[in-house]
């Protein structure tokens, strides 16, 4: 798991009987020191988002992070997104994967600029990773920028990356009961999208729970239904995109 989040020190690492005096106890998450180093990650990585988030501003480029379980259909959304607007919106993808370059490739067939970030073992991408991926678009031709974060419903949620809006993917095949589990990430999301909703007659998927879910832990969260096979809800994501766009380019 990842290293510098936190995530990979927890309470079970420690324990209560005794060891040699060589022997280095595993941090816990209640060090002290523990919590000075997190919080230090976390302050230096809020500054860099916010210059992130200057940086989308000077271009009046509206900026998205979409999270989401792996498979949840980020990057299939991407190229359905990128194939409805491509005569009307120019938009450009950041790509984050532990490996490989394939999803940056598969945007980048469809005909939009994209950069791959590979993280190895981190478990999400942070405002700095993100920087990075900025130089290496053209921005200055860009409407929106997509950031597709690692395929994670915990450690993504904890990371301001200098996006404008958080996206959460949550798919039918994945269960109703993830508001419930992972709060954090629905709690920091604008919009829920709904995926796969064209296999709820082989799930036993109830949406109005998950919507009640969502909006006990973020009243505000907007939610929309979408399956990009069916082409169902891909309307609304696409007015709801032109409506934030639109926005960010007379701010």
């Amino acid at each position: 798991m990842c290293k510098d989040c936190g995530c990979s020190i927890t309470d079970a690492q420690s324990h209560d009987h005794k060891h040699e005096p060589h022997h280095h106890k595993n941090p816990t998450i209640e060090d002290k020191k523990t919590v000075e180093v997190l919080t230090k990650i976390l302050d230096q990585n809020d500054k860099q988002a916010e210059s992130n988030r200057k940086h989308f501003d000077k271009y009046g480029i509206l900026a998205i992070n979409l999270m989401s379980s792996p498979g949840a259909g980020k990057t299939t959304l991407l190229e359905k997104t990128i194939e409805t607007l491509s005569d009307q919106l120019k938009i450009g993808v950041i790509e984050g994967d532990l490996e490989t370059d394939k999803d940056a490739e598969r945007i980048k067939s469809k005909g939009a600029p994209a950069y791959q970030i590979t993280t190895g073992q981190a478990c999400h991408l942070d405002a700095f990773m993100v920087h990075e991926g900025i130089h290496h678009l053209p921005l200055e031709s860009l409407d929106i920028v997509f950031v597709e974060n690692v395929g994670n419903l915990v450690c993504p949620a904890s990371y301001d990356i200098g996006t404008h809006i958080n996206v959460v993917l949550l798919s039918v095949p994945e269960g109703d009961d993830k508001p419930a589990k992972y709060p954090v990430m629905f709690r920091s999301a604008d919009l829920l999208l709904i995926t796969k909703v064209d296999l709820l007659p082989y799930f036993d998927f109830d949406t109005e729970k998950v919507a009640y879910e969502a909006r006990r832990l973020n009243p505000k969260i907007d939610i929309i239904q979408i399956s990009t096979k069916t082409g169902e809800g891909v309307d609304k994501w696409i007015s709801y995109l032109k409506m934030k766009s639109s926005l960010r380019s007379i701010v």
